[in-house]
């Protein structure tokens, strides 16, 4: 460059001649002449012209065929590559250059630009979007993956997670229903992609729906958009929304002892979002945004969806339902009887002649069975002596204190029942607890359990039995002999 200086000043300011610059700067007169005038720049570097005779018109248009097959490709690891071209070239053209050439061909052709995307803008309750997502928490003390159904409103951004152990149908109308209750209304617009529980076959404008899908969405009132596959982009809102709720409302892994708490957690946190949140670039916040748009959405109908699956099943002679490979327990008392089966995503429930009898947590592993304590506790009364095998008993994983304390009395069995009884009607905790004080007093009877657990206090003796007899006052007879001694 600085040489390149020189030579423009010599030239033009001192009036050398090219020849005197050469000869002064000891270079050549060539380098003299193409500096002199401006006419070349040092910085600057001509293109090679590459144009070689084997590239032909076919051979560009063999490329770009190629291009276009790619597009109809939805998976990207299965497109041409420019060695895969260039076998089809040598194999089906007879192509005779270098694989070099065609690559550098290729590169030119394949034009990588950024992609460009139209902004958006949405009325209020015109819209909201909604996916599936999935994160990592401890759950009962285990690394669990959940699956979260996620809303978006459009217009506020104002965001809604719940929490599902799967992505079935119950979860997903579920989530819909937990969503519009949390926004207050239903948005008349809602965009999804392409999810199996909402569409049967097709995508985008051709999508054809479940028919739940078309039911559950006639009874709120809106209407659904699906995305062009592969598309993620039509709902970049909510898409985006998935790893935000991983990194901000899940780190670090939340420890939850169920779902219940696990999505009290998250509905704390979408309402702190709505109430603290600024988005960059936008003129209001998401809690102005959404108190606005909260008034334009339409009003939820007087009775909800039932989201639930159901279905009518007789109670077997072990005292047990069946509902998709798993069996859940009901009172002994409905053996042999018809009772209904209505299962959300979370929980089983259990009627007969249209009361609840029991729930249980929904299992989603195969041919398990739910069993609770306190449907089998009439039949052990019975038949005490199947109370140590009993899986009922085995599937509550009580103490081992229990059956240790009862194998010490006269009649294991008949107490170890008595023990069950107890532990239904005032909890295992107290059941323990009274155990605990009947030990350290050495008792050893049933008598005492029951008396400790209906006396908060500790009572080291028995109440005497009887009527109360009270303390003599020998003041007065000393008083008596005292006089008696004066005389």
């Amino acid at each position: 460059m600085d040489q390149y200086q020189l030579i423009r000043q010599l030239y033009l300011v001192e009036g050398l001649s090219q020849r005197a610059i050469a000869r002064s700067l000891g270079i050549s007169r060539h380098s003299v002449r193409r500096y002199c005038d401006g006419s070349n720049l040092p910085w600057e570097r001509k293109k090679r012209q590459c144009a070689s005779s084997v590239v032909t018109s076919e051979v560009l248009e063999f490329i770009k065929q190629c291009f276009k097959e790619d597009q109809q490709v939805i998976n990207r690891r299965q497109r041409h590559t420019a060695r895969r071209i260039y076998q089809r070239l040598c194999q089906e053209k007879g192509f005779q250059g270098g694989e070099s050439t065609i690559r550098r061909v290729v590169k030119e052709l394949k034009v990588t630009l950024s992609p460009a995307f139209v902004p958006l803008a949405f009325a209020p309750g015109e819209a909201i979007q909604v996916d599936w997502g999935t994160a990592t928490v401890i759950l009962n003390g285990e690394k669990t993956e959940v699956n979260l159904f996620c809303m978006r409103l459009c217009h506020s951004c104002a965001p809604f997670v719940i929490a599902f152990p799967s992505q079935r149908e119950e979860a997903f109308l579920e989530g819909h229903t937990k969503g519009f209750e949390f926004f207050g209304g239903v948005p008349r617009v809602l965009i999804y992609d392409n999810l199996k529980t909402a569409v049967k076959e097709g995508w985008g404008k051709s999508a054809r729906e479940q028919d739940t899908f078309k039911t559950f969405r006639a009874h709120y009132a809106y209407q659904a958009r699906f995305c062009n596959l592969g598309e993620g982009h039509e709902k970049g809102l909510v898409e985006n929304l998935v790893g935000f709720i991983r990194r901000n409302f899940l780190v670090p892994l939340p420890q939850v002892k169920g779902y219940e708490e696990l999505n009290a957690l998250i509905r704390q946190r979408c309402l702190d979002y709505i109430t603290l949140h600024q988005i960059k670039g936008r003129d209001l916040s998401v809690r102005d945004g959404f108190a606005i748009e909260q008034k334009r959405l339409l009003p939820l109908p007087v009775k909800p969806y039932e989201t639930a699956k159901w279905c009518e099943a007789r109670v077997d002679h072990f005292s047990t339902v069946s509902f998709e490979t798993n069996h859940y327990s009901v009172p002994v008392t409905l053996v042999g009887k018809m009772v209904t089966v209505k299962a959300s995503a979370l929980t089983v429930r259990i009627s007969h002649r249209g009361e609840e009898i029991t729930s249980h947590p929904r299992c989603y592993r195969k041919h398990q069975t739910s069993y609770q304590l306190a449907h089998y506790l009439p039949l052990l009364e019975i038949r005490p002596g199947s109370v140590f095998n009993a899986r009922p008993v085995e599937a509550a994983q009580l103490p081992e204190e229990l059956a240790i304390y009862a194998k010490r009395l006269p009649y294991p069995e008949k107490s170890m029942v008595r023990l069950l009884r107890f532990i239904v009607d005032h909890g295992v905790e107290n059941v323990l607890s009274a155990i605990q004080k009947a030990l350290t007093n050495q008792y050893y009877s049933m008598d005492m359990i029951q008396f400790y657990l209906s006396h908060n206090e500790t009572h080291q003796t028995l109440p005497p039995l009887g009527p109360e007899v009270k303390a003599v006052n020998l003041d007065a007879y000393d008083a008596l002999c005292l006089g008696g001694e004066e005389k």
